[in-house]
């Protein structure tokens, strides 16, 4: 299966389905009502599905320790604080992240069917998922979403500026969709360090390594286990000085432009009617010529295709078969937390 993790240990083919029902399990048991529950444990499997492992059913050791402490809430609500024409508000009301950014992105896409695009101020809310879920149902709406994410520096210090040997930055995502060509759309979802968060965790829980180059321990030194990071390490920032800078940026518009942060991240999303600039299929026809250029380039040694981003995903996807290769651990900790949670 696909993985950044440096793992050779067990893993288990654990049915999608099976997945979902034992998370629906552990997230009502903590207090979420069954459409939050239902919303967040589909996102995780689909996630895992698609081979991004670091946001996948792994995620929900995390969630569960976030309710219990009161980092989140379970019966925290989302909804739309503010309206000014184009300029839109959404309260996540310290509950999760998942339902409170489908809200945002429902709710943006609707309005920039009316005015031909939107500017979204999603605050208050706990950690999102993976972006490209959400900005490929706004593709494939006829949208453009750009979703930048960032603040919270006191409580997620996890990359180190270029140059820097201490975490200052969280992993601040960015996340651009797109109707693209005949295999769907574009999606860019990255996070400006070298592992989004949900690696480390990922490889703790399953007692796996990093890939070098990702994290430095608390002297600076490069390492490759997940146990440097969470003894005062840091991640680097992606491409050196550029991840750096794209984090930044990320960073003033969470803080400085949106304000001060609740819960984990404030977020800015812009959506665009591409039909307002587009007739009918030109945009993917014009799309389609340019990435199967790419599509076409020659690999290079190691790799066997060059592939454009977001069909990745849905090409893993397909190849599951609804099967997610979950590392034995990380599956026995989860089926003992929902047996946990059922005797209290």
């Amino acid at each position: 299966m696909a993985s950044k993790l440096d793992f050779d240990g067990v893993r288990l083919q654990v049915d999608g389905t099976e997945a979902v029902e034992v998370m629906i399990d552990i997230l009502t048991d903590l207090g979420c009502d069954g459409r939050v529950a239902d919303a967040i444990a589909e996102h995780l499997a689909e996630a895992s599905l698609c081979g991004v492992e670091s946001h996948g059913v792994m995620r929900i050791l995390q969630y569960a320790q976030q309710f219990k402490s009161g980092y989140m809430s379970a019966g925290g609500r989302a909804r739309v604080a503010k309206r000014d024409g184009q300029f839109l508000t959404i309260d996540g009301g310290g509950g999760h992240g998942i339902p409170a950014m489908q809200l945002a992105f429902d709710t943006a896409i609707e309005t920039a069917v009316d005015t031909g695009m939107s500017v979204t101020a999603i605050t208050n809310l706990g950690h999102t998922g993976r972006h490209g879920a959400f900005a490929e149902l706004a593709a494939e709406a006829g949208m453009m979403s750009i979703l930048i994410g960032g603040g919270n520096r006191a409580v997620w210090r996890q990359v180190a500026p270029h140059g820097g040997a201490q975490a200052k930055l969280p992993t601040n995502p960015w996340c651009l969709g797109l109707p693209g060509g005949g295999n769907g759309p574009f999606i860019l979802d990255l996070a400006t360090s070298m592992v989004a968060g949900g690696w480390i965790y990922a490889a703790e829980s399953a007692g796996a390594l990093l890939p070098e180059g990702c994290l430095i321990d608390a002297d600076g030194n490069p390492s490759t286990d997940p146990k440097a990071y969470f003894e005062g390490g840091a991640i680097l920032p992606a491409a050196g000085q550029k991840g750096y800078a794209l984090a930044l940026a990320a960073e003033l518009i969470a803080e400085a432009l949106i304000g001060p942060v609740a819960t984990e991240a404030n977020w800015l999303l812009i959506m665009v009617d591409t039909t307002r600039m587009t007739a009918g299929h030109t945009l993917q026809e014009r799309a389609e010529v340019i990435l199967a250029d790419m599509r076409g380039c020659p690999p290079a040694p190691g790799f066997d295709r060059v592939e454009v981003p977001g069909e990745r995903e849905r090409r893993i996807r397909e190849e599951a078969g609804g099967i997610i290769h979950i590392p034995e651990k990380t599956w026995t900790d989860i089926l003992a937390l929902r047996d946990e949670l059922a005797k209290t």
